[in-house]
């Protein structure tokens, strides 16, 4: 044992570079060979069950309010979202805060569509709406008057040739709200402006460094539950994930089953990042041990 610690110790570095290098690179290709143990966090469970009780039809409105720069803390609970949402049968609305969330949103329903695991049509099960600036004002007008704001999707197509549109005139005629931000506006407007005075359910999904200022309104019941950063990201794909399986396995109708999940970047970033980690660790305590003997065989 002794001297299988000193060879270690005397491991070429790099072969110790090459061991991080795939403990990084494996996960980040195929996430679906790391099944890591992820903690759960309440207001990450309180988000998937929120989404969870709704049904076969519901109405839930998105709002992107982020870019480039948060994309890799936000952009895969967007993605996890929709996956929720269209595992369930459930409509979707697409509305933009950010001068560079139409881009964000076009990838997250790309990177849905690209999966061939639901069969989604533009205008049907879902509808996407260009950028409007004013920020807060844009939500109070979404929350009185949605058809003030919009008269037309992204494609140029007037929302009352649109079968979605049907219905919808504030959003109160919405089941739910979800917003996806990385600065302002965001949740605390969407709170304050529209779904608080109107009675409507809302979640987040934010950066790490919103959190703090979202958790009042999560603990006061004004958003149900809140997705903090990576790890948020990565524990609501895990559940999504699962759910989604089962869901195939059960033969939902809305998913295809000829076609394979797989677990959401975050995730697989996390694992990265973990199995990285733990290897470092695993390698400075069997350096202590093979310099510890070493020096007592001097």
């Amino acid at each position: 044992m002794k001297n299988y610690i000193l060879k270690l110790g005397n491991l070429d570095r790099r072969i110790i570079f090459l061991l991080i290098g795939l403990s990084v690179l494996i996960p980040l290709i195929n996430p679906n060979l790391v099944d890591l143990p992820l903690g759960q966090d309440r207001n990450t469970k309180i988000v998937y069950d929120s989404i969870s009780e709704l049904n076969d039809g519901d109405r839930v409105l998105i709002s992107f309010a982020y870019g480039a720069s948060t994309k890799p803390e936000v952009h895969p609970m967007a993605v996890g979202l929709l996956n929720h949402l269209f595992t369930k049968g459930i409509k979707v609305y697409i509305v933009s805060l950010w001068p560079e969330s139409p881009i964000m949103a076009e990838q997250a329903i790309s990177a849905v569509k690209e999966s061939q695991l639901f069969d989604i049509k533009d205008g049907i099960d879902f509808v996407m709406f260009d950028y409007k600036v004013g920020g807060f004002v844009v939500i109070k007008g979404i929350a009185d008057n949605f058809r003030d704001i919009y008269q037309q999707d992204k494609n140029g197509i007037s929302i009352n040739d649109l079968p979605i549109m049907e219905g919808i005139y504030d959003v109160k005629d919405f089941d739910f709200v979800f917003d996806f931000s990385a600065g302002v506006p965001g949740n605390a407007e969407w709170v304050q402006y529209a779904c608080d005075p109107k009675k409507v359910p809302l979640s987040s999904g934010c950066t790490s460094i919103m959190v703090t200022d979202a958790i009042p309104y999560v603990e006061s019941g004004q958003l149900k539950g809140i997705l903090a950063g990576m790890p948020g990201a990565a524990e609501y794909e895990k559940m999504v994930y699962d759910f989604m399986v089962k869901e195939q396995n059960n033969n939902n109708k809305y998913i295809n089953s000829e076609k394979d999940i797989i677990k959401g970047k975050a995730y697989a970033r996390m694992s990265a990042q973990s199995i990285a980690h733990l290897l470092m660790v695993l390698f400075i305590i069997i350096g202590n041990i093979a310099y510890y003997f070493s020096r007592k065989e001097n």
